[in-house]
């Protein structure tokens, strides 16, 4: 392991994968190839993380509210799901990947949740790196199915607990995020995991998704490893330690 990496990474990264259609407009091209080769840019991001021994990466990948776009778009993105599970599934499992998908599969087509289905079940047994990708995902939808999966298991409202609430949550399997990542040059949530990022820290990149890799991880893990993490407490001065 290289010294860039030796030092303390975070468990559980969260990436907005932003500026797919910006890059494409940049160059005078349809929005479907801006997304193409943010597909392409994941792949290289995943091997990134798999060389920094981060154990979780999760994805967002298509909103709840991304349904709003042109038929033409959303028509295409899906085609574009088909096509990347179709093209790089067995690399990605042969890079010891564990593929989980995160959202409300009710609304895709049969033919799209077979494949995550396919996806799922041929890499669950990988170990190096678990990639949760949110398709058809909201925080706040997260939160309503939690309350409603804890209501059905007959919780009452005196035994609900955070921690209780936490093991309905869509990435109950996984630790909360150390770090989220958005590009794009956009500073918002997105509603993105909303109940996982209470205590997770935040860069916001410029650089469009198509273009980000390894040196902007890197960049985004050293701001990570430079913010003092104190999850509500108080950490203790040096010079009052063992007064």
């Amino acid at each position: 392991m290289s010294e860039s990496t030796s030092k303390a990474v975070p468990r559980h990264v969260a990436i907005v994968m932003d500026g797919n259609g910006r890059w494409a407009k940049k160059r005078f091209l349809p929005r479907f190839f801006g997304h193409k080769q943010g597909v392409d840019a994941l792949v290289n991001v995943i091997q990134a993380c798999i060389d920094r021994e981060i154990e979780y990466l999760t994805v967002f990948a298509f909103s709840s509210e991304n349904w709003k776009r042109s038929s033409d778009e959303v028509s295409g993105l899906m085609g574009l799901v088909l096509a990347a599970v179709s093209r790089y599934l067995a690399r990605i499992g042969a890079m010891g990947v564990r593929i989980r998908i995160v959202g409300d599969r009710e609304a895709v087509s049969e033919k799209l949740r077979n494949a995550w289905n396919e996806a799922e079940t041929r890499t669950k047994d990988n170990k190096k790196l678990t990639l949760s990708v949110a398709f058809n995902y909201g925080g706040r939808w997260d939160i309503v199915q939690a309350c409603k999966a804890a209501m059905e298991a007959g919780v009452s409202p005196q035994e609900l607990t955070e921690a209780r609430l936490s093991g309905f949550m869509a990435m109950n399997y996984a630790p909360d995020p150390d770090l989220f990542i958005r590009t794009g040059g956009e500073v918002r949530i997105s509603n993105f995991l909303l109940w996982q990022v209470a205590y997770t820290e935040f860069v916001f990149s410029d650089c469009l998704w198509p273009e980000f890799g390894a040196v902007q991880l890197d960049a985004a893990i050293e701001a990570f490893r430079e913010r003092d993490r104190r999850f509500g407490g108080v950490k203790e001065s040096p010079a009052l330690a063992g007064v």
